[in-house]
């Protein structure tokens, strides 16, 4: 044990786990459903290198995976309402009124093809195509801290028509296909629905470009700063623009020095430029869009593109900051990976992959939640041109 780390600590800890516990424990119903549930949530937290049901089980003193698998697969408990136990908890521990809600995915490589929802498939986790499952989510982002609250799973169109494979896999039948966007819709209006406190949402182009996820949050009046490729059509009234067409026009007084946050080697300053857009499509009275530009301070000609919505005065500050707290996500997933084993299960069951899934958002939640309290424990892991003179540039 570190000298920095005394028993007091760890005792300290253990009790905010067995707290933690106590809110899900009832979702398991019977003794030994809550037992095998602990005892992975424990190992999950365990220094153990690969954490699926073997090492999980012999974390708990078990000579063999059976218990550990029957609590994926066979016994009977809700992992949606654990999830909701989970986000309530992150909230209740970490949400403030400057929370953001970040969409992203991430995948899960995989050998043959049983698993359910798995095919050759680009995974941006691996940069490439591979025989992967893809799994869309949901985290909650604030000053005092980042944690996953919500997941799907991603399930390809050649998967729905196929009875005998769905039936295998154990996919509902009322599971129909639902693109990414579609799925972190249904997420977002979950965390809406639950009083989430968080004014606005922020994903990559996967999300952004998808003028059905934008409107979505309009409707809301939930404000977003979304990434668009430089080709994404902007409709300014008179006719449409490119992104970077637009950006082109930027005067050179419109750009600012800011940081999008924290990294790893200090502030992440950019140069930014940000443009209001006109008022078309119903825009609600109070509201305004804008597009915000991202340049390299060392290679002017490397630039990013978002729109953005939310409240007339918005400052570009506020906005970049939104922009920032995309990486949050990217960083969730690396520390529960890492840390709790979110991609090491080994089961192939629908309904098996959310558990699991749910079990090391919860873990990683706890390591969040008290590294946030406790300095000590967040030092124990480490985790056409008439058309775009629409537009009103900030100098």
């Amino acid at each position: 044990m570190s000298e920095s780390v005394s028993a007091e600590d760890l005792h300290a800890w253990l009790a905010g786990f067995d707290q933690l516990f106590a809110r899900v424990a009832g979702r398991f119903g019977r003794v030994e459903p809550r037992r095998r549930a602990r005892g992975y949530l424990l190992g999950l937290l365990a220094p153990v290198e690969r954490k699926n049901s073997w090492q999980l089980a012999e974390a708990a003193g078990e000579s063999t995976p059976e218990g550990m698998q029957r609590l994926l697969n066979f016994y009977a408990w809700n992992a949606d309402d654990v999830r909701d136990d989970l986000r309530s908890y992150v909230v209740e521990q970490l949400g403030g009124p400057e929370g953001v809600l970040v969409v992203d995915e991430t995948g899960f490589i995989k050998k043959g093809t049983k698993s359910a929802g798995v095919q050759r498939q680009y995974s941006g986790t691996a940069g490439r195509v591979e025989n992967c499952q893809l799994g869309v989510f949901v985290a909650y982002a604030c000053g005092r801290g980042r944690a996953l609250i919500d997941r799907e799973l991603y399930v390809p169109k050649p998967w729905i028509g196929d009875q005998a494979r769905r039936a295998e896999a154990g996919i509902p039948d009322e599971v129909a296909f639902a693109t990414k966007p579609e799925l972190a819709r249904v997420m977002l209006a979950r965390a809406f629905e639950a009083g989430v406190p968080a004014r606005w949402v922020t994903a990559d182009e996967a999300y952004g470009q998808d003028g059905k996820f934008r409107g979505f949050l309009e409707q809301r009046r939930v404000g977003y700063v979304v990434a668009v490729p430089k080709s994404q059509s902007i409709a300014l009234g008179m006719g449409t623009s490119r992104a970077d067409t637009l950006a082109a026009d930027a005067p050179e007084p419109a750009w600012k020095r800011l940081s999008a946050g924290d990294g790893s080697k200090g502030p992440r300053l950019y140069d930014w430029a940000m443009a209001t857009l006109p008022r078309i499509d119903g825009l609600a009275p109070a509201f305004e869009r804008w597009l915000l530009i991202r340049r390299s301070i060392t290679d002017p000609a490397e630039l990013a593109f978002y729109l953005a919505y939310g409240p007339i005065g918005t400052p570009i500050e506020e906005l970049v900051r939104v922009a920032g707290a995309r990486w949050a996500i990217e960083e969730c997933f690396q520390q529960a990976k890492t840390e709790t084993g979110l991609d090491h299960y080994q089961v192939r069951r629908y309904d098996a992959w959310y558990r699991h899934i749910t079990l090391a958002m919860l873990a990683h939640a706890y390591l969040v939640v008290t590294a946030a309290g406790t300095p000590k424990a967040a030092a124990a892991w480490s985790p056409s041109a008439q058309a775009r003179s629409a537009v009103s540039w900030h100098t």
